[in-house]
């Protein structure tokens, strides 16, 4: 019989967030793959685990995963951890659950501590839809080009993005997606935890002059705030609002989705208010 691949969180700061699982877990398999091992060792040595770990990164993950996947298929059980959070989410763990499921090994996640979800859950911001688009380009160019994609997307957005390029990524989502309120999340569950709220070109330039540190989370609202619209969307009727951001760019259904929240109404509800003024127009 093959082993068992765990893919286990960790935590992002606070020791205290693994949980019984994650430990029983780490103790009982035979070998934890880890993206630093000098990193997860001090994890496991505060909860006593002696568990022998092997690396596994970047820079050796295509050699590592077949080595990995030979070890389970020998049927020894595998657990793969990052230096914080959840593997795979913007971490090394992807190619080896993928090559784990090819070759018919059963894939066990273990959940716990994410900092995207961490930070998302104490912004004030909607959580009913949010894309999560990982560490965005660092040239400025690519990034910017990367950011008109994503302007358009009905959600909240999520980001990682390194401290000293941090103002720049500001910079850019304010000329890119316009004004939106944003949150900058920093050191979660750490000390100096701290999360920063304003509006993209406050934070833009509060982070030109005071440069970030440690690991961070950036949350922008879906919304432009434009206003104009803003002050006057009660009085508005929802076929304008639909055609203000169409005009913006967004598809119909995408901007009657998005009138919809602005007014506090389901789709549903929108959608027969827009057909009752239009039928009396």
């Amino acid at each position: 019989m093959p082993g068992t691949l765990y893919v286990v969180a960790t935590p992002i700061g606070n020791l205290a967030d693994i949980t019984h699982r994650a430990l029983q877990v780490l103790t009982k398999v035979d070998v934890i793959a880890c993206e630093d091992t000098r990193h997860t060792r001090k994890l496991l040595q505060h909860f006593g685990i002696a568990t022998k770990t092997v690396s596994y990164h970047e820079h050796n993950e295509k050699q590592r995963s077949e080595q990995l996947i030979d070890e389970l298929q020998k049927g020894r059980d595998v657990a793969v951890v990052s230096d914080a959070g959840t593997p795979a989410i913007s971490d090394p763990g992807f190619r080896l659950v993928r090559a784990a499921i090819e070759n018919n090994i059963t894939v066990v996640p273990v959940p716990g501590p994410s900092a995207l979800i961490t930070a998302l859950v104490a912004t004030g911001l909607p959580t009913d839809e949010f894309f999560f688009a990982g560490f965005l380009p660092s040239r400025t160019g690519a990034r910017q080009s990367r950011l008109r994609e994503l302007a358009s997307i009905p959600a909240t957005l999520i980001f990682y993005e390194a401290p000293h390029r941090l103002a720049g990524t500001l910079k850019d989502a304010h000329s890119i997606l316009g004004e939106r309120e944003a949150v900058v999340a920093r050191e979660l569950t750490k000390l100096h935890e701290e999360l920063r709220r304003g509006k993209l070109s406050e934070l833009a330039e509060h982070y030109s002059r005071e440069e970030a540190r440690g690991e961070v989370v950036l949350v922008i609202d879906r919304t432009t705030i434009d206003e104009g619209l803003s002050v006057s969307k009660e009085k508005l009727s929802i076929a304008a609002i639909v055609e203000r951001y169409e005009a913006e760019g967004l598809d119909h259904r995408a901007a009657l989705k998005k009138a919809a929240r602005d007014l506090g109404l389901s789709r549903a509800a929108a959608y027969r208010q827009l057909l009752a003024e239009r039928a009396s127009s």
